[in-house]
């Protein structure tokens, strides 16, 4: 299955958002890399296993459920999580774009591409809706948590 959506953190037309740089979102996209437990809920614990100048692997607990993710980092551009299916898990990649469309004007793209199907062996997509649907709402809190962050001056 492959999803993908766009979070608006930016709009010179819309002063209703709190304006965030692209190095406060970079930040963030880092920290939820290095800190998951403070965005990903019902996480009990990570650990970070291994680390090199553009990633880090991690283990991530959920109850009894583990499961190995490698982060990849492109400085301020790009964090993608690669995850191998297990039989907890579906596997797959997730990818954090920061794109700059124009002046003043701030995206974060989020890919996801999974080994779970898009429908089922019936033809039926409900399942994959709303997994999507909360891959969506998992990346909206993503989003108000960096905001938290940054107004606490956490983010520079």
């Amino acid at each position: 299955m492959r999803f993908e959506h766009l979070v608006e953190i930016n709009d010179p037309r819309n002063i209703q958002l709190d304006t965030l740089t692209p190095e406060q979102l970079w930040q963030g996209l880092v920290l939820r890399s290095a800190e998951p437990e403070l965005f990903v809920l019902g996480l009990d614990r990570a650990e970070i296993v291994a680390r090199g100048d553009d990633f880090v692997v991690r283990v991530l607990h959920f109850g009894k459920a583990t499961i190995r993710d490698r982060v990849v980092f492109v400085p301020r551009r790009e964090v993608r999580y690669e995850t191998a299916a297990t039989a907890e898990h579906a596997g797959g990649t997730l990818t954090m774009a920061i794109e700059t469309p124009g002046p003043g004007a701030l995206l974060l793209r989020f890919v996801y591409e999974t080994t779970m199907p898009a429908i089922d062996e019936r033809g039926d997509d409900r399942y994959a809706e709303i997994v999507k649907s909360a891959y969506h709402e998992a990346d909206i809190d993503t989003v108000r948590k960096i905001r938290e962050l940054a107004a606490s001056g956490r983010l520079g």
